[in-house]
């Protein structure tokens, strides 16, 4: 009998729990990439836990329960449970609507945190290293990028959180890394937070950092190797904010770009803004005059083999030590070679063994043009590195759109694109606001066939945002902002909400089932008894199944490590919510439903308060 009263409503729980990852399945690239094993894993043990519900539990009853069964009410915890319950459900079935009323409040007394709240794409995932990414101005020469690097590096390694410190500046030898010279890499690898300061984190590091390796004409960035690489294969920008300026003429985008970033610099929470020099590129232009050069009998071929053999360099022969071979390129030394002046008077040879110098067949400038190209859409592209600080991105994009829509106005055939982890909170914001009604849809769709009706349906339906209220405080108190992590485990939130109505609606509906059946209801006072009943009656397997799951997630918000940042935010909302869904079920829930069967009474009925 027991079975055959709780079966059903616990399948459907769990077939609702279920359910309500669909939003969780539907993300896409790197966020569903994270998150669907979770929902997979969830899911497939809801599914086994609703089969094995209705199958294997009442069997495993019927042969494993037997002899002397204690009643609940000889349980001290259950005692003290329902002593405490007691007077707050008497305070509910007597005043109703001052409990919905209070429950109401709540509800918009949360839209203060709430607001409060900031937004960005991902939490923080700390990966044990950091990578810093500092740019200067182009043409710089490989003599000055390497002095900038080892002094940078010299005072990164001075860091006694610090084990070892990894540069690169320019590009490696293979086509995947495009970085132009002007750009850095430094790979740093963290000791572990125990061997760090006393009270060092890991914010107050990179601020020390930031301001131990500042020099004038150089932007620092900061991310880690795997999310700034990620980010990079994504966006194309290294830094969380970026924005892409779209136009027909490089000089335009680069004067753009360069007021875009002093405009982003003034808003607060700027670490460093730094915009591309598309066309600040430094060349040395060798124009042939070839009238000249045809006085002494050379032609252009013959001075470009010059020119690549004395300047450029040649491979003269290889070199070969065991299985390792090497070229030997011959130029002419750095010496020689290292200013306009001196490529001047690099010699040319002529006829009849004259040698000519470079500056009298020729003249040698050095003229800024295009250091790259770099087109999005079919469309030429500058891009604005934002790094922040101490803020989320999202209040930080919406004020910065405000002062740079405020402070540049855009030449016809030129458009402006925010980018970076803000592109990607758009585009989960757009897939959720599609999914998740489908979502309410179902679970609706669900709750109507367990229950046959649409008012008890509606009643579980209204607990779900109150369950909320618990989820945005305690994020509004650990100081975390939301996210998809954040929003995963109000997902998560409702489902088990969901379930702990479901579970109250059965025992209500059980006790007024059977009152009406013994011909009880004929007053106010026998429905309020019989709300009580249902509602103290089976006090402890509801708290019972809050405990379980409060208890079950108390390890991730205490654990620490590589992924814990993301973890505690999954569980944060749960929390927080099951201690207000816990509380709001138990109180509201029984107002709600006394209400409604209220209009079910003869009109003559009293109400008897106590």
């Amino acid at each position: 009998a027991s079975a055959v009263q709780v079966g059903p409503a616990l399948f459907f729980s769990l077939l609702i729990i279920t359910a309500s990852f669909l939003p969780v399945f539907a993300l896409e690239q790197q966020e569903g990439r994270l998150f669907k094993p979770l929902a997979f894993t969830k899911t497939f043990a809801m599914a086994g836990a609703a089969l094995l519900s209705v199958t294997l539990v009442p069997v495993l009853m019927g042969a494993l329960v037997k002899g002397k069964i204690r009643p609940e009410s000889s349980n001290p915890v259950s005692r003290l449970l329902q002593a405490a319950y007691e007077p707050v459900l008497r305070f509910a079935t007597w005043k109703p609507w001052v409990v919905i009323g209070i429950a109401a409040s709540l509800l918009a007394v949360t839209v203060i945190p709430l607001r409060q709240l900031g937004s960005e794409f991902m939490p923080p995932l700390r990966e044990g290293s950091i990578l810093f990414m500092p740019t200067t101005v182009p043409g710089v020469s490989i003599a000055q990028a390497r002095e900038i690097m080892r002094w940078q590096d010299s005072v990164l390694a001075s860091f006694p959180e610090v084990e070892t410190v990894l540069g690169k500046a320019g590009r490696a030898e293979t086509a995947t890394d495009p970085a132009p010279l002007d750009m850095f890499e430094t790979t740093i690898t963290l000791r572990p937070e125990s061997e760090w300061r006393p009270g060092m984190t890991y914010d107050g590091l990179l601020r020390e950092m930031d301001a131990a390796v500042r020099l004038p004409g150089v932007t620092n960035a900061w991310t880690m190797p795997i999310k700034g690489r990620i980010d990079m294969l994504a966006t194309g920008v290294r830094t969380p904010v970026g924005v892409k300026i779209f136009g027909p003429d490089l000089d335009t985008l680069q004067a753009l770009g360069e007021r875009v970033e002093r405009l982003v610099s003034s808003v607060p929470g700027t670490r460093s803004a730094f915009a591309e020099r598309g066309v600040s590129g430094y060349y040395v232009d060798i124009e042939i005059d070839r009238r000249e050069a045809a006085r002494y009998g050379l032609n252009t071929g013959a001075i470009h083999d010059a020119i690549t053999a004395t300047v450029g360099g040649i491979s003269a022969a290889v070199t070969v030590e065991g299985r390792e071979r090497y070229a030997v390129n011959v130029r002419y030394p750095r010496e020689l070679r290292d200013d306009v002046a001196k490529l001047r008077d690099v010699l040319i040879p002529a006829g009849e063994g004259l040698q000519i110098p470079l500056g009298q067949i020729a003249s040698v400038e050095v003229r800024r043009g295009p250091m790259a190209v770099k087109t999005e859409d079919a469309f030429p592209v500058t891009t604005v590195f934002v790094d922040i600080e101490d803020r989320d991105i999202g209040s930080y994009v919406a004020e910065a759109r405000e002062v740079v829509a405020a402070g540049l106005e855009l030449p016809a055939g030129y458009s402006l694109r925010w980018s970076g982890q803000w592109e990607a909170m758009e585009r989960v914001k757009r897939r959720l606001g599609l999914v998740v009604p489908v979502t309410v849809a179902i679970i609706f769709l669900l709750l109507f066939l367990n229950f046959r009706g649409v008012t008890e349906s509606l009643l579980v339906m209204l607990s779900v945002p109150f369950a909320l209220i618990g989820g945005v405080w305690y994020l509004w108190l650990a100081g975390y902002n939301t996210s998809v992590a954040v929003w995963v485990g109000f997902i998560a939130l409702a489902g088990v909400a969901a379930e702990t109505g479901v579970v109250m609606l059965l025992y209500l509906d059980e006790a007024f089932a059977d009152r009406k059946a013994r011909g009880e209801l004929t007053r106010e006072s026998q429905l309020v008894a019989a709300v009580r009943e249902g509602a103290l009656g089976r006090l402890r397997p509801k708290v019972m199944t809050v405990a379980t799951i409060i208890l079950g997630l108390m390890p991730i918000l205490w654990g620490h490590g590589t992924g814990s940042e993301v973890m505690r935010r999954i569980a944060a909302p749960m929390v927080g919510g099951m201690v207000t869904s816990t509380l709001l079920t138990l109180v509201v829930i029984p107002a709600l439903y006394l209400l409604w069967r209220r209009r079910e009474l003869p009109p003559t009925s009293g109400l008897d308060p106590e």
